[in-house]
């Protein structure tokens, strides 16, 4: 399995993209960033997108997307919650500001959708998909990924903390989990939708205590301007827990 990361922050500047990867080059996980770093060739491999929230930096290249694979005459599948489907529809489909591919052409749409419930494990693009509901903005989902060879990711999308759920039904070999703030910016948060490296910590060590093991770790959705002490509290949670956690970065691969 071969995990591309074209976004691996909250904002988007030349240098940064909004959270958004692409596993094997034929599966892509949230939108937020993904026609603006592959190329047209890249984009025509893709088989299939799930989004986990509908949040505007997860979704935000949906209309880019399926309007190139129109153009191209081709069709892909997208896999996500019946709320982000709504919202695409009131927001991008039936406003005017893109037009409807879920329609169009007639008889075979560009934008096929399918709607995935939590804790249903669905075939998609050949991987086995498990959407888990996480502890964010309304309804939003990490994914239990499993290629056809066994190897298997977990990614949390955007949450807070209380991920013990998702281990209970996981145990990858790379967690690739939000970490948004540091420390000192997440203090005092009553209920934060977001994780700091405490936070983080935390979560592993639950993770630990149900499956016995840490897996590697990846981090994303990171704010810039809070990255070199978000990197500096994360090797500390990484030596005190005896564990690896690797800053995600635009371009960054992993092969497992």
């Amino acid at each position: 399995m071969k995990i591309k990361i074209l976004g691996a922050h909250n904002c988007e500047t030349r240098e940064y993209g909004h959270t958004c990867f692409v596993i094997d080059d034929i599966l892509a996980v949230d939108a937020g960033s993904l026609t603006s770093n592959l190329s047209m060739e890249e984009q025509n491999h893709l088989q299939a997108l799930i989004l986990s929230h509908r949040h505007y930096d997860h979704i935000r290249d949906v209309t880019a997307l399926s309007t190139n694979f129109y153009h191209s005459g081709t069709s892909i599948d997208l896999y996500t919650s019946l709320d982000v489907v709504d919202t695409l529809a009131k927001h991008f489909f039936t406003s005017g500001i893109y037009r409807d591919l879920t329609g169009e052409p007639l008889g075979n749409p560009t934008l096929r959708m399918h709607i995935v419930e939590p804790f249903q494990t669905y075939n998609i693009a050949g991987y086995e998909i498990t959407p888990v509901p996480v502890n964010h903005f309304g309804i939003t989902n990490g994914f239990k990924i499993v290629s056809a060879e066994g190897k298997q990711i977990f990614y949390t999308s955007d949450t807070g903390p209380g991920l013990g759920e998702c281990w209970k039904i996981s145990s990858p070999e790379v967690l690739i989990i939000e970490v948004t703030e540091d420390n000192a910016s997440g203090e005092g948060t009553e209920k934060p939708g977001h994780l700091t490296p405490n936070l983080l910590k935390q979560e592993l060590v639950s993770f630990k205590e149900i499956n016995g093991f840490l897996p590697d770790i990846v981090t994303v959705h990171i704010n810039p301007r809070m990255e070199e002490d978000i990197k500096i509290e994360l090797s500390a949670v990484a030596d005190e827990l005896n564990c690896r956690i690797a800053p995600g970065y635009e371009g960054m691969e992993i092969i497992i």
